[in-house]
């Protein structure tokens, strides 16, 4: 099955896609848009917005438009919580304005759930919006999960509390989409997701919720936390999950280090897809972690200068020459693999390590093609790397960029 988000594809075998979230307060226009706009710039392809209160509801049509007036054209989805019936119905324009709405089954009001939930459908429907049921195991129906409890103590081998948790959050997702489409909202605009913080968690109930439904399925922990942890928790999960076909969009949500941003998640999810072969997004550079054979602090700085020297090139050669996303490129530090990896890279320079002689072979498409010597290395080495570029993507330079 396949959503259309704002233009952006989502299921089916369209590529997954890569979402963010904002953490301006949305009611700050011109902040938003900024964020916004830089997470845009860095390849999130959908952001998410709190719309908490009505400053921030009444803030998002200025908050689009003023993207659409950069030209840049980003879907913005909207994040409610318990107040999303109410919003959605005040503030038309915020319901239009938005790309596709995310609600929690668990919290969208508190006694009168379900009315809630069907007032947010129909404006769903209402304004052509698809909507994702988000599930989180913070915040699930306490009244499903007593439900669910009762049944399971009836059992004659009952499941353990975790086990229960993760039917609840299974059984709350699919009961949610199937009262959704009975309110009216057509089966291609429901989008599914049931989050939780731990990784063996995150994994069980995907893997529970994936064969019971043909929805499209966002992934991502709820709370991955920061730094090295989040990173790794993260790209844990979603590589599991991903390797056996789960998934259709993702979300790496890091806490930010202090004067931190937001493009460190859109990175971090890029690097995760394109590590599984799953979409390319830079050259990767391969280098080694240094030894006792690469003692002089030449290797690491070249390595980072070419590493930084792709980086920086990507924008002019992303319209310049589409595939260059593919280009793989080694920086090696010694004979051990040096040669060697630089052979299954497109391109790659095998640099001397200590007591080594100073040379540095370079090969292209797995052949020898030159060796350089001498303190101009890093400048020759980048000259090399432009030509091949140019000469491998130029047949490629004429075709549409997408």
């Amino acid at each position: 099955m396949v959503v259309d988000v704002g233009g952006v594809k989502v299921g089916g075998r369209h590529p997954v896609v890569i979402q963010s979230m904002t953490n301006t307060d949305t009611a700050d226009v011109g902040a938003t848009i900024e964020q916004v706009s830089a997470l845009a710039s860095v390849g999130s392809e959908l952001v998410r917005v709190t719309v908490n209160t009505e400053e921030a509801a009444e803030a998002v049509p200025r908050i689009v438009d003023g993207l659409r007036d950069r030209g840049i054209g980003v879907p913005v989805i909207g994040d409610f919580h318990y107040n999303g019936h109410i919003l959605l119905t005040r503030y038309p324009g915020c319901a239009q304005a938005l790309a596709k709405y995310r609600i929690n089954p668990g919290n969208v009001g508190t006694r009168h759930r379900d009315e809630n939930f069907r007032t947010i459908i129909e404006v769903a429907i209402d304004h052509g919006k698809p909507v994702r049921i988000g599930v989180n195991w913070g915040s699930l129906d306490q009244s499903l999960l007593t439900e669910l409890m009762d049944r399971n103590a009836r059992r004659p081998d009952p499941l353990d509390a975790r086990g229960v948790l993760m039917e609840a959050m299974v059984e709350s997702a699919m009961r949610s989409a199937e009262l959704a489409e009975e309110t009216g909202l057509p089966h291609d605009d429901v989008i599914l997701s049931a989050k939780v913080s731990h990784v063996p968690d995150l994994v069980a109930v995907y893997r529970k919720l994936a064969p019971v439904s043909d929805y499209p399925l966002h992934l991502g922990l709820t709370e991955a936390g920061m730094e090295t942890k989040g990173i790794v928790a993260t790209t844990a999960g979603l590589a599991i999950l991903m390797s056996e076909g789960i998934g259709d969009t993702i979300r790496v949500s890091l806490t930010p280090r202090p004067g931190g941003d937001r493009a460190e998640e859109v990175r971090v999810a890029q690097q995760i897809l394109q590590s599984l072969g799953i979409r390319s997004f830079e050259p990767q550079v391969s280098s080694c972690p240094g030894c006792g054979r690469t003692t002089s602090t030449f290797f690491q700085q070249m390595a980072a200068e070419i590493h930084s020297y792709i980086r920086s090139q990507m924008p002019v050669w992303r319209q310049r020459y589409p595939g260059v996303e593919e280009l793989t490129v080694a920086v090696m530090g010694c004979v051990v693999n040096g040669p060697g990896e630089s052979k299954h890279a497109d391109i790659g320079i095998s640099l001397p390590g200590t007591f080594e002689e100073p040379k540095a072979p370079v090969y292209v498409d797995g052949r020898h093609h030159t060796t350089l010597r001498g303190e101009g290395l890093v400048e020759e080495f980048k000259a090399i790397l432009e030509e091949y570029v140019a000469s491998r993507y130029r047949a490629s330079a004429a075709e549409p960029v997408g």
